[in-house]
């Protein structure tokens, strides 16, 4: 499965604890990355500099959903996962 243009969630979501360009001490859950463009579009997808964590990330029905959501199913479902996974 590909990602879905527009959608975002997985750059939104999650918590990321290494560094990022432009958030050198990573991104809490729930806040937009710094790479995120306008068009909800990782700016450095593919490259080097891009986190593992991002890169090991990969789409699914279970989490992105319907396509007509506009990525609120994913949103969700991240915002989810990363709760039941925080520490303490």
């Amino acid at each position: 499965m590909n990602c879905r243009a527009g959608c975002g969630a997985c750059c939104i979501a999650p918590s990321v604890s290494s560094p990022i360009p432009g958030m050198p001490e990573g991104k809490p859950a729930g806040q937009r990355c710094a790479q995120l463009d306008a068009a909800d579009r990782c700016r450095i997808f593919g490259r080097p500099e891009r986190p593992a964590v991002c890169a090991q990330l990969r789409p699914s029905a279970e989490m992105c959903g319907a396509q007509a959501d506009g990525g609120r199913h994913a949103l969700l479902y991240l915002a989810r996962l990363e709760q039941l996974t925080a520490p303490g």
